[in-house]
C-alpha cells in the first residue's frame, strides 16, 4: 500500500494543480501533522524523509516553519527548492540569506544548524538523490528556472563565535545573490566561514 502512495504523490507531483495544493493548502497540513505525530506521520510517506525547517523572516522577524525533504550527507543535511516551479520565489532560502541561522527538527527531535548554498561538488553529489527521491525537482526547475541548494551543517558541530556567523551570513549573502557557489575559507581561531 505504502509503494503504491508513493508512486501516486511522485506523479502527481508534477502537476500544476498539485504545485498549487501544496504551496497553499498541503504544506500547512503537513507541517501540522509532523509536529503532533513527532515526525512519524507526513503528507508524503515514510519513503519520503521530511524536516521540519524553522527560519527567521527577514521582514517581520517571526518564526516560519515548512516542511522539506531532504538527503543526509556525512553530518550535514541538504534541501531544495524551486518552490514547487511557480513563479513567484520561495520564502525561506531568502529568510536563511538574512540569517543563516535555522531550527530543524527531525523525528520529534530539534537542533540548530547553520545554513549555507551548496558548493558544485556538493550539488552533483546530492541532487540527483534528491531528484531520485522526489523527481518533481527537474520539472519544478523547468516551470521557474530557478534551483536553490541549501547545506545545513550542524551548528553544536562547528562552534562558531558569534562575529563568525556573522561574517559567514554576509558573505554567503553576497555570493549567492549573485549565483556563485559558496567555498569554504579559514579564519582566525581555526573557525570557519564562506565566502
Amino acid at each position: 500500500m505504502s509503494e503504491l502512495y508513493l508512486r501516486v504523490m511522485r506523479r502527481v507531483g508534477h502537476y500544476r494543480w498539485f504545485s498549487l495544493f501544496m504551496k497553499h493548502v498541503g504544506s500547512r497540513v503537513d507541517r501540522a501533522l509532523i509536529r503532533a505525530s513527532r515526525g512519524r506521520f507526513s503528507m508524503s510517506g515514510p519513503a519520503l524523509p521530511t524536516m521540519l525547517l524553522t527560519t527567521k523572516g527577514r521582514r517581520s522577524g517571526k518564526d516560519r516553519t515548512v516542511p522539506l525533504h531532504y538527503v543526509r550527507d556525512g553530518k550535514n543535511l541538504v534541501a531544495a527548492c524551486e518552490n514547487f516551479g511557480l513563479k513567484a520565489a520561495s520564502s525561506w532560502p531568502k529568510n536563511l540569506l538574512a540569517d543563516p541561522k535555522a531550527r530543524i527538527e527531525i523525528g520529534g527531535t530539534a537542533a540548530t544548524y547553520l545554513s549555507r548554498p551548496a558548493t558544485e561538488d556538493e550539488v552533483a553529489r546530492n541532487m540527483p538523490r534528491l531528484i531520485e527521491m522526489w523527481p518533481a525537482h527537474d520539472s519544478h526547475m523547468e516551470h521557474n528556472g530557478v534551483r536553490h541548494v541549501i547545506v545545513f551543517e550542524p551548528l553544536a558541530a562547528k562552534n562558531l563565535s558569534a562575529s563568525a556567523q556573522l561574517r559567514c551570513a554576509a558573505t554567503a549573502h553576497v555570493h549567492y545573490r549573485a549565483a556563485a557557489f559558496v567555498t569554504c575559507c579559514a579564519l582566525d581561531d581555526n573557525e570557519s566561514a564562506y565566502r
